[in-house]
């Protein structure tokens, strides 16, 4: 499951013109980047430590190139890829280096498969050379150099290749890849969308090893969808088929192997227990050491393993266990002495923990009543680890050093905000990202040693002037006391607001385990359209109930085997409290959500129909029975398990205390491969039995996020249009 957020780069469908006289904002226009943020490009640091390399694309003479920039003074040194300059290509989408930084491989063709996957065809151009070799002429997955960029292993069809790019000899390491049945150096379905997994192979250190995983879904349940296309084009719909897992079925079975390009032999691993998932393979600093992370299917089990490939042993060095579940580790790095960085929750926030190759425990790096968030490296140089953290609030977004030893913690951006850095190779520079709730996005570099401001990147301070004539609500974040707890929230008050007058109230909620809605950064696209609603009266509200994230593991974890028990409890205890208010309409209350935020919404129209008038549910999980193993298995157990938990909390059970008085607008994608329609029709199917007058809408062949053309323009115009009218 993933959450719904509404960027600018992403999405809607209209943009807010203003009106001169009153400075009203509108719904009228077509969305065409008139309130778009500048955005720092995705940037490769150059190893030498003092460049980075970033893609352009010159609308002029339409060539693709990558250039190389100085990080002090931000001007241009060199391009080392146009497009333009090299025969037989006439454009490129993407571009990867080798580690060397002498070779790229860049991507022509591109085609999404699912929220992560895609194919296409892939070129490996030698910079120093500068000459091109076509990887495949046919459209191929995930192509990654071997460590002396000498070959590229990539997916054709479910099956590992690896081509020798002096010789253009092509190695098929398996022979059993096919659709639906066995995925070979790929994730299936589930991984991708769970474990964000799409790359299911890796090279180990000298290029000598490939590591990969094998997925056998023969026994997976087939799931489809229909493709109604294009009038009149398509007389007859298409059926788009796949293997998909829902809670209580078969996962694919899955297997470890290793492919020794020396020997040309193929071997599987036997990693001595029965282990539902392997997420995460990762090869040591030594080339015959590779790393496993193991789970049990109920996810509360996590064994740390080391493969010595060599001898073909394994050794368990590590176990995290949980009474609830444990998080994946993505935080992991293998230092040169082949000690390592490990993330864990075991003192009950998510900290770092440093261990020798042993699995001794060496130092917990950090601690304290906040969350590591993001873990951006290791100088070795200095000893010092550079992280993201909470630790200057929930809401916040810090960026930090410290010395691998715990001591001589720094914070390097930690102003109240949310804050990212992108460090150089021998982190001398990094750019501090920050935007908070007033201000939009800005880019600067600073020294890492003086944090030092070398320059400004991109302030965003021509757009920061434009939105300022429109002279928003503030968001106010305060604390709500709910249930004994102190959750986070923010309101957006009407920018004439009166506090004798009595206003509309509209919740806005995602609520899933871990997620975080109430945080303290640049607005996006959903924050417009709630300006647009106060402009119309409205006060719109978000609060982070339990379950949701950076509060520690207790308050996330309190909703496990009961998904929407204590969340429902929470907004409607807020939603009454907040009733409460003299300047809050106690009868006049709506709440709406996306995905797990409509799973919410529909839940509580129709348990706290006396406190909610209107609700609106975008492509909800209706039933968690209808939903993949991964997620639902790590918070519900199976079906067969914990009846009681999917049944008791699901809206389908509840349809008939939907009051007649109250209004429920229920919306999905027809194709939406992540959270399948068919709850929605089941919902609907339970509503019309139940004689209960609803509205609904679908969207033929959109996926999870609904949009496309003209599609979020007539969605955010039917929400909008459902809320002034009803609430």
């Amino acid at each position: 499951m993933y959450r719904i957020t509404c960027s600018f780069l992403f999405l809607i469908g209209f943009i807010f013109t203003v009106n001169a006289q009153d400075k009203k904002l509108s719904l009228e226009e077509i969305w065409d980047g008139s309130f778009s943020q500048e955005r720092l490009e995705s940037l490769q640091p150059m190893a030498n430590g003092t460049e980075y390399a970033v893609q352009n694309y010159n609308r002029t003479t339409r060539d693709v190139s990558v250039d190389v920039y100085s990080y002090k003074t931000g001007k241009k040194t060199k391009t080392l890829i146009s497009a333009k300059e090299i025969p037989g290509l006439n454009y490129f989408q993407t571009y990867e280096f080798s580690q060397d930084q002498q070779k790229a491989l860049l991507s022509t063709e591109l085609e999404q498969i699912y929220r992560r996957s895609s194919k296409g065809v892939f070129y490996v151009y030698d910079i120093v050379k500068k000459q091109l070799q076509q990887v495949n002429n046919k459209a191929i997955q995930e192509p990654d150099f071997s460590p002396d960029a000498t070959k590229v292993a990539y997916v054709y069809e479910n099956n590992l290749y690896v081509k020798n790019l002096i010789n253009n000899q092509v190695i098929q390491v398996t022979q059993d890849g096919k659709k639906n049945k066995i995925i070979n150096g790929l994730s299936d379905w589930v991984y991708e969308e769970e474990f964000s997994v799409v790359q299911a192979y890796q090279w180990n250190a000298d290029g000598t090893k490939i590591a990969f995983l094998r997925f056998d879904e023969t026994q997976v349940p087939v799931f489809s969808m229909d493709m109604y296309g294009t009038y009149p084009n398509q007389l007859y719909p298409t059926q788009d088929v796949f293997k998909y897992p829902k809670a209580g079925e078969q996962n694919a079975k899955v297997s470890l192997h290793v492919y020794d390009l020396e020997k040309q032999s193929l071997t599987q691993v036997n990693l001595q227990k029965k282990y539902e998932y392997i997420p995460v393979i990762t090869w040591t600093q030594d080339a015959n050491l590779l790393s496993v992370q193991a789970m049990n299917r109920h996810q509360n089990k996590l064994d740390f393993i080391l493969v010595d490939t060599k001898k073909n042993t394994t050794e368990t060095i590590l176990s995290e266990t949980d009474k609830a579940y444990v998080d994946l580790n993505d935080q992991l790095n293998f230092l040169a002495d082949n000690s390592f960085i490990w993330a864990s929750e075991r003192d009950g926030w998510n900290h770092l923990y440093h261990y020798d190759i042993k699995g001794k425990l060496l130092k917990q790096i950090t601690t304290g009543n906040w969350e590591v968030t993001d873990y951006y490296g290791y100088n070795a140089n200095n000893k010092t680890i550079y992280y993201q953290s909470t630790e200057n609030g929930s809401i916040n977004r810090g960026v930090y050093a410290i010395k691998i030893n715990g001591k001589n913690k720094r914070a390097l951006a930690a102003k109240a905000g949310t804050n990212y850095a992108d460090f150089s190779a021998d982190y001398t520079y990094y750019i501090n990202s920050f935007s908070n709730a007033e201000t939009l996005w800005q880019y600067k570099l600073y020294k890492t040693k003086t944090l030092e401001e070398v320059r400004v990147i991109e302030d965003n301070a021509a757009m920061q002037e434009k939105i300022a004539a429109y002279n928003f609500s503030p968001k106010e974040f305060s604390t709500i006391t709910i249930n004994g707890n102190d959750l986070n929230m923010w309101m957006i008050k009407p920018k004439d607001f009166d506090a004798s007058k009595k206003y509309p109230l509209l919740m806005y909620q995602y609520s899933g385990p871990g997620s975080q809605s109430v945080s303290n950064t640049s607005s996006n696209s959903n924050d417009y359209w709630y300006q647009y609603l106060a402009d119309k009266g409205y006060i719109i509200v978000c609060v982070d109930g339990r379950g949701t994230g950076q509060k520690g593991a207790d308050f996330k974890k309190l909703t496990q085997l009961e998904l929407g028990k204590y969340e429902v409890e929470d907004q409607i205890a807020a939603a009454k409290k907040l009733g409460e208010q003299s300047y809050i309409d106690e009868n006049r209350i709506g709440i709406w959500g996306w995905s797990y935020g409509g799973f919410m919404s529909s839940n509580c129209i129709f348990q706290g129909g006396d406190t909610f008038k209107l609700a609106i549910a975008v492509a909800p999980v209706t039933s968690w029975r209808f939903y993949d193993t991964i997620y639902t298995e790590r918070y519900m157990a199976t079906p067969q398990e914990n009846p009681s938990g999917y049944d008791d909390n699901s809206p389908i059970t509840h349809v008939n205390k939907f009051n007649d008085n109250n209004h429920y607008l229920l919306i999905h994608g027809s194709a939406d491969d992540n959270v399948h329609v068919q709850n929605t029709m089941q919902l609907i199917e339970a509503l019309v039995q139940a004689n209960k007058d609803f509205d609904w809408a679908i969207y033929p062949d959109k996926n999870h996020g609904i949009y496309g053309g003209n599609t979020r323009l007539h969605l955010y115009n039917k929400m909008t249009n459902y809320i002034l009218k009803n609430l």
